[in-house]
């Protein structure tokens, strides 16, 4: 749902409950002056409320967050990843198209009659000849019409009422004109206009009308006019008809209810008071909104933390942990991947410029003969350069490079330093490669930008295990240099031997959660909140998260390995250790137990 749609939607929600409230404690009494203030109070706040922005007092407030956090996991619609596809119709799109012609195709036929009537009143202003009547100047009608007034100009037909009638028509419609009723009449006109499909605008409209009648009403009878026979002089105009209903109209119907008001007993002046309590339905109502848009925030989040994950695990579903390779120069290595940036606009034209590069396309670059041959050629080309090694100089290079058209590799650029000697160790491996498989979009070859972090890191000789990888902003290439007293440790990929006990890093199956993916991805969306003392203090970061899953898919040691801040770190750990059993990692047709690493965003909006 678009802000804009929301925020339309709050104004009729708010003139349905306003309208409500207005019959149960407003409509009997005779205060008129204060009805009409509150009827004009209820079109401005209704209008109002959604923009008032008090999410920071929400958010101070814990109980107002678990009622965010409450709306988001239950009245939000849930974010459900599927595989991109494309539908024989959209039937919900067709409904709104459908929807948006029907609406302003209506509200164009009501600002059409609205400005002709607006018109109308105009021409006869220019038309009617201009006089004085008991020290008024009116408009005098050619056509036997009902009297009416449009802010100060008054229109009527002397001709067709004796001189007692005339003069309660010149009171009643000179106190319109004075009051600036019609000020009332536009307004609630134009709010018809936008909001017609709300039957409670209507009504609303009606409330006004009436009101602005019976205070004119109320002022003919406090100067001196005998009450019955201005009832009867109403009742004599029923028949007549109004000349522009965008007027205030000295017989506006239903006569009944002003006959019966101005018969009606005075209300009593305690009565006042409660013109007070629809305060509070204001505060309720802006309340509402903003704990509303609290709980869109944390959808929001969620919903972009879903699709940074979505981008790391799309191109590597089942191996989001990277395999480890035991040889003197790599004991690690994790597949590379696309930058996380914003995916780049498809084009529409068959043909791609060449100067066109995407970040993430619907078939990724593909090394020849696959992510094991990517795995094989660093193994045989990555060196640890002594100069490097001399100097204890470790750390992460991250490398992009665009894969062209032609699977070449071209564009090789440092994006992170470490030191020059493992900068141009890591540059010379990449710009090495042979070509690759091209990135296609749409069927069509294109260029795509690629990003694989290489980390170097110095191990202790007398630690030979594998470490377990951090990751984080993407998945790396580690290169790990020894001393000379090191020897290789053969073995499973990932793990110290065969111990049963050790967990492995990378296995022939690797666990998955329960519905794959997608289902993990609605678990996370559901289940991750943004910690308000987080949201106080800004904080916003990645926290990457180990844990093992057992032979049983149970999950165990869950530890981070990234921190970003306590209730962060916390939250992120709550998430995962409350997920359910995995389908457990295979190796060599065996349940074993793997190590697994999962990021998660948290981002301020």
């Amino acid at each position: 749902m678009t802000p804009e749609l929301a925020y339309f939607l709050k104004i009729n929600v708010a003139i349905a409950l306003f309208y409500a409230f207005y019959r149960l404690f407003f409509h009997k009494d005779t205060f008129f002056h204060w009805r009409r203030m509150a009827l004009l109070c209820f079109f401005a706040i209704s209008m109002l409320y959604p923009l008032l922005n008090i999410q920071g007092w929400i958010k101070a407030h814990e109980p107002m967050v678990a009622m965010a956090d409450l709306y988001a996991t239950i009245i939000l619609p849930e974010q459900v990843v599927t595989p991109l596809q494309e539908p024989a119709m959209n039937w919900q799109e067709f409904i709104m198209q459908l929807a948006k012609v029907i609406y302003w195709s209506g509200m164009l036929l009501l600002a059409t009659r609205f400005f002709v009537q607006l018109g109308s009143i105009i021409r006869l202003h220019f038309q009617c000849s201009k006089s004085k009547i008991q020290g008024v100047r009116v408009h005098l009608l050619k056509k036997e019409t009902g009297p009416f007034s449009f802010f100060h100009w008054i229109f009527i037909h002397p001709q067709s009422h004796t001189e007692s009638e005339i003069s309660e028509i010149i009171t009643h419609e000179e106190t319109h004109a004075r009051q600036y009723h019609s000020v009332d009449v536009l307004f609630s006109e134009i709010m018809c206009i936008f909001c017609w499909f709300n039957p409670f605008i209507w009504l609303m409209k009606r409330e006004v009308r009436g009101n602005l009648e019976y205070m004119a009403d109320h002022r003919v009878l406090e100067t001196g006019h005998d009450s019955k026979s201005y009832q009867y002089h109403l009742l004599g105009l029923a028949h007549h008809k109004a000349a522009a209903n965008l007027s205030n109209s000295f017989n506006v119907l239903p006569l009944k209810n002003r006959i019966k008001m101005m018969n009606k007993r005075r209300t009593k002046e305690i009565g006042r008071t409660k013109y007070l309590m629809f305060l509070p339905l204001a505060g309720i109502l802006m309340i509402v909104s903003n704990i509303e848009m609290v709980a869109r925030t944390t959808e929001k989040f969620a919903k972009e933390m879903m699709g940074q994950v979505t981008e790391e695990v799309a191109m590597q579903a089942e191996t989001t942990n990277i395999p480890e390779l035991s040889t003197r120069e790599i004991q690690e290595i994790s597949l590379p991947q696309g930058t996380k940036g914003k995916e780049v606009t498809e084009t529409q034209i068959k043909s791609v410029p060449d100067s066109v590069v995407f970040q993430v396309v619907e078939e990724m670059p593909d090394f020849p003969g696959g992510m094991k041959a990517l795995m094989d050629y660093l193994s045989k080309n990555v060196k640890y350069p002594a100069e490097a090694h001399a100097i204890g100089a470790q750390g992460r290079v991250i490398v992009s490079f665009t894969v062209k058209k032609d699977g070449s590799i071209a564009d090789t650029k440092v994006e992170r330093s470490v030191n020059p000697y493992l900068d141009k160790e890591a540059m010379r491996v990449i710009a090495a490669m042979p070509k690759w498989q091209p990135g296609k979009q749409r069927g069509e070859a294109v260029n795509v930008r690629f990003t694989v972090p290489v980390a170097f890191r110095l191990s202790d000789p007398e630690l030979p295990k594998a470490e377990e990888i951090k990751q984080s902003d993407l998945d790396e290439v580690v290169v790990v240099g020894y001393g000379p007293q090191e020897d290789s440790t053969p073995g499973a990929v990932g793990v110290k031997g065969e111990n049963a006990d050790q967990a492995f890093t990378v296995v022939e199956t690797m666990p998955k959660f329960p519905e794959g993916q997608a289902g993990l991805m609605r678990y996370l969306a559901r289940s991750i909140k943004y910690p308000v003392i987080a949201q106080k203090n800004k904080e916003q970061g990645r926290v990457i998260i180990q844990m093992i899953i057992g032979t049983d898919g149970s999950l165990s040691n869950v530890k981070v390995l990234r921190s970003v801040s306590p209730s962060l770190d916390a939250e992120a750990i709550r998430v995962v250790g409350n997920m359910p059993k995995w389908e457990p990692g295979m190796q060599k047709g065996q349940a074993v137990p793997v190590k697994y690493t999962l990021p998660i965003t948290f981002r301020l909006q």
